[in-house]
């Protein structure tokens, strides 16, 4: 299937954030991709997050693609609000440091945006075992590595909030809405999340007459390391979330905040639990009963949280446009 060429005037600018050595092939080999792109953008930035050695080197291995230091709070949020605040093409895309974009990637992306009521277009992110799938993981569960989840559109559609590793917006609107939240989002290794879901729902509460497209053809493969391929992850992810979309609903509304997510418990995963249990596969029935009631518990618990004294959390820094 082949795209519609995206309109030549609209500029892209790639943003790729990174916070260690220890994955320096990864982002070698997203940094690759992008400039492999049949459509090359105009503009690749790479923030690193508080790390001057991985700094030093990626200026040497690359010295035409601008590294930039994380001028705000250590963290994914912080790092992807420095990209946004410095690049200057009309559209601003996300890549993790360990995902390969396909080669007609910024393609697919930019043709979501022939559409003036776009704002943001996201795509679908496959993930890449290191040590293959398990067999007890369910495909409804692959958010828990970073990756689209069996339940999502199969087919360009509307949708809520993107996968943070394979996301775009209009830069300008982006910078008015000012980035990302500093309470949100992955710091280190830590398994937090739900910046993007925030964020995409501050962008439709701004604008509720414009659109989030999601495109499954626009691809991306996300390294999954056997670390995230066990029992233990998939837990601590689990109730990481929930925790997260505690927060989320605190700033966005639990009505917004969780719409999907009623959708997810209430369809998407009895039936695959159905599917399962037709296959005798207990395990994998089992995983997602398991998952969802973490996730409920740690809601649950964020929620209450919430609730009790807590110091006061850094306000999100105004986003500036670049000079």
């Amino acid at each position: 299937m082949t795209t519609a060429p995206p309109d030549a005037r609209t500029t892209l600018s790639v943003v790729i954030c990174a916070y260690t050595l220890d994955r320096w092939d990864d982002l070698c080999a997203a940094v690759d991709s992008v400039r492999g792109q049949r459509r090359p953008p105009e503009e690749l930035v790479l923030v690193v997050d508080h790390c001057p050695e991985l700094a030093r080197r990626a200026g040497h291995r690359w010295p035409d693609v601008r590294v930039l230091p994380n001028e705000q709070r250590r963290g994914l949020s912080g790092a992807r609000n420095t990209g946004v605040r410095a690049v200057r093409g009309d559209v601003v895309a996300f890549l993790d440091d360990d995902a390969v974009a396909a080669p007609d990637w910024a393609d697919r992306l930019l043709a979501g945006y022939r559409d003036p009521a776009v704002l943001g277009v996201g795509g679908f992110v496959r993930p890449r075992w290191e040590t293959g799938r398990p067999a007890w993981f369910p495909g409804e569960f692959d958010w828990v590595v970073g990756c689209s989840y069996r339940g999502l559109p199969d087919r360009p559609a509307a949708i809520r909030n993107f996968t943070g590793a394979n996301m775009s917006f209009r830069r300008a609107e982006a910078v008015s809405a000012g980035g990302f939240r500093l309470d949100l989002g992955r710091v280190g290794t830590r398994p937090v999340g739900c910046e993007e879901t925030e964020f995409c729902l501050r962008l439709a509460a701004r604008h509720p007459q414009a659109q989030l497209r999601y495109d499954p053809a626009a691809v991306v493969h996300h390294h999954v390391p056997p670390g995230r391929a066990t029992w233990a992850y998939f837990r601590a992810r689990c109730y990481a979330e929930g925790r997260s979309k505690a927060v989320v609903a605190r700033h966005s509304g639990p009505h917004p905040a969780l719409a999907s997510e009623r959708r997810y418990l209430r369809h998407t995963l009895p039936a695959a639990v159905l599917r399962h249990l037709r296959r005798a596969d207990l395990r994998s029935a089992g995983a997602l009963c398991a998952g969802a009631g973490i996730t409920v518990l740690g809601y649950t618990v964020g929620r209450a949280a919430l609730l009790l004294p807590r110091p006061s959390v850094p306000t999100l820094r105004p986003a500036r446009s670049p000079r």
